[in-house]
């Protein structure tokens, strides 16, 4: 484990990094009352990083082709985050911080795709 993910000088990957953290407690509440999304919400949440750190690692279209899928995660993370409030699942104040993360990283991803 890099002990300073700063090092890695990709804002958006460490951005990604500070989503999952607060990803963490609404999660836990999700979780207790349907798995199912709580599943949802960390596999997609999970992409994005990892989507991210193996894009920085390719050139040219395949790059660009793994920043894509890293914001349709982000997209997903953010639905799984709306539904659960909708469902009652988790106060949309517990989920805010890290809906707003997910969405500074896919702004991120929308200038690095295009």
């Amino acid at each position: 484990m890099n002990p300073n993910p700063s090092s890695h000088r990709f804002r958006a990957y460490d951005l990604s990094l500070a989503a999952l953290r607060l990803t963490r407690a609404p999660l836990a509440r999700i979780r207790r009352v349907d798995r199912s999304i709580a599943d949802q919400l960390q596999r997609a949440a999970a992409s994005v990083s990892l989507n991210l750190a193996e894009g920085a690692k390719r050139r040219g279209p395949d790059r660009a082709h793994f920043y894509r899928m890293a914001a349709g995660s982000a997209a997903e993370a953010r639905a799984c985050f709306d539904i659960a409030a909708a469902l009652g699942l988790v106060e949309p104040d517990a989920a805010a911080a890290a809906w707003q993360a997910f969405d500074g990283v896919a702004a991120m991803l929308y200038r690095l795709t295009r």
